[in-house]
């Protein structure tokens, strides 16, 4: 099984103590709508928003394991109280751990494009996985994206912009509040090319499309996961 770890407060919980799928409100109690950042890196961008939004509350999801630990130590020193961490895979923690249409916004900056053909369906942007994406929006929410590899980039716009439940638009230039993460930072003082993308999730009343050209893989791979949690008597 897939190993997954949890932060709230600075303090590692067991997953029994909050179960799976994850309970939400026992994690971070009230009212603030959720973010969720997939692939925090350092957190540079995470903690920021965490500590200029209280009001909010926010999940970041990480699988390297030295990132997730600096993560958690800055948690802690800054003694944030709407954050909470989880180290695993993401599409293991999105497909088996995480509630549908439960975040206002999600984030993803400069994720691993996976070049080689063979590895295409490790990508969070494949068209059998956009959806476990797209699916923790709440309808109205947000998708943002950056990345500096312009092919995967021109993929992954590709993808969302054929989604019939999608609205696309390109970011001109760095985002309003300025470069997100350590990586932005770097590539707009190399002056690399990004693309950045803002996507709006816009899916019918009671309907949640799933992308056309994966819709039948990302059911299999759902159940497949599911079935990991809950193995037969």
């Amino acid at each position: 099984m897939n190993q997954v770890s949890v932060s709230v407060h600075g303090r590692e919980l067991a997953l029994p103590e909050i179960g799976a799928p994850l309970a939400l409100e026992m994690l971070l109690p009230g009212e603030g709508e959720w973010e969720v950042e997939i692939g925090f890196g350092k957190g540079r961008y995470l903690l920021r928003r965490a500590e200029d939004q209280s009001q909010r509350r926010f999940m970041g999801i990480e699988m390297a394991a030295p990132y997730y630990r600096q993560a958690r130590r800055r948690l802690q020193r800054k003694s944030l109280t709407n954050l909470a961490l989880v180290r695993g895979e993401a599409l293991f923690v999105l497909a088996a751990l995480l509630p549908s249409g439960f975040a206002s916004a999600v984030h993803v900056y400069f994720p691993d494009p996976w070049p080689k053909a063979r590895h295409h369906k490790r990508r969070l942007f494949d068209p059998e996985t956009v959806d476990l994406v797209l699916g923790l929006l709440r309808p109205g929410g947000q998708l943002f994206f950056a990345t500096d590899h312009l092919d995967y980039g021109s993929t992954v716009q590709g993808i969302l912009e054929s989604h019939p439940a999608t609205d696309v638009s390109v970011q001109q230039g760095v985002w309003p509040d300025g470069a997100r993460t350590n990586y932005e930072v770097k590539y707009e003082t190399e002056r690399r090319p990004i693309l950045r993308l803002q996507v709006t999730w816009r899916p019918g009343a009671g309907q949640i499309p799933l992308h056309p050209l994966g819709a039948s893989g990302i059911v299999a791979a759902t159940s497949a996961r599911s079935a990991e949690l809950d193995p037969p008597a």
